[in-house]
């Protein structure tokens, strides 16, 4: 397929500042690196890793690794802890409080609403980016200040392109301009020496196959356990907030611990709905 990145994809002129948001999976490490060889530039000011506190062992090992191969800083940011807030939300003798709605899926059919990835992770790339330019809490950013932003989606998760709503930050995907894959990521990192990344996505985020399930079960089982634990406490104690139903990480509605993910299913994937941040 032919995509004509001018009307996607075009480096913003006159950019105060050139972030990348970083997932450190596939894609956003492969974008870090080409632009570190200087296939892509010039090279952003910094790459920002937002930290949901939920993210797989592997990930944070790479990450680590990452950041011995660049000189592009990387920037870890959190805006809270997504592991220990849904444990806190639900334990009954914790005080009530505000929670960011994660989308599990609900006994009667339904999902909850997402406000997961606005809140852990745009909010907390978005506050660097205001810190990066120098701006102070609560002020406004000046009129004509803009900043690019970079985000690691390949041609084939397409659908997974939205513009910014912060009016002066704008997108960039710089491997749709490239023309590149997946594939095409991955045989770009060998061709260079470098490993191939763990894929990336939050141990908890309900938006998994069951392929993606059973390789967690299998060759992650302290993340899988993780997960597990999460799954139980939406139903223990008062459950999440907001919420009148039994919740659940898959979309069979029984008990993640329970679920034969070898057979076929409806849950989602990643691409079935992204903001084009997580696991990227």
């Amino acid at each position: 397929m032919t995509y004509d990145v001018s009307s996607i994809s075009q480096p913003v002129e006159g950019a105060a500042l050139k972030t990348l948001s970083l997932g450190a999976g596939i894609q956003s490490s492969t974008l870090l690196l080409m632009a570190e060889c200087g296939a892509i530039g010039p090279k952003p000011d910094a790459a920002i890793f937002a930290d949901t506190g939920f993210e797989p062992a592997a990930t944070y090992a790479w990450l680590s690794q990452l950041e011995t191969l660049t000189s592009i800083p990387v920037i870890r940011v959190a805006t809270g802890n997504l592991k220990d807030d849904l444990l806190d939300v639900t334990d009954p003798s914790k005080p009530k409080r505000r929670f960011a709605s994660v989308p599990v899926f609900t006994e009667g059919g339904g999902m909850a609403r997402r406000q997961c990835t606005r809140e852990y992770k745009i909010d907390a790339v978005t506050k660097a980016i205001r810190q990066l330019l120098g701006i102070v809490p609560k002020k406004r950013v000046p009129r004509g200040t803009t900043a690019e932003v970079w985000i690691g989606i390949s041609t084939d998760e397409i659908v997974r392109l939205k513009d910014s709503r912060i009016a002066w930050q704008i997108n960039r995907w710089p491997l749709i301009e490239q023309g590149m894959r997946r594939s095409d990521c991955i045989s770009w990192l060998k061709a260079h020496g470098y490993p191939a990344p763990p894929k990336s996505s939050c141990i908890g985020c309900p938006y998994r196959s069951n392929a993606s399930w059973r390789s967690m079960k299998t060759q992650a089982p302290e993340d899988f356990a993780q997960a597990v634990a999460i799954d139980t406490a939406l139903r223990s104690g008062r459950g999440l907030p907001g919420l009148k139903e039994a919740a659940y990480l898959h979309s069979d509605r029984i008990p993640l611990a329970e679920v034969d993910f070898d057979k076929d299913s409806n849950q989602l994937g990643l691409l079935d709905e992204c903001d084009g941040v997580c696991g990227t």
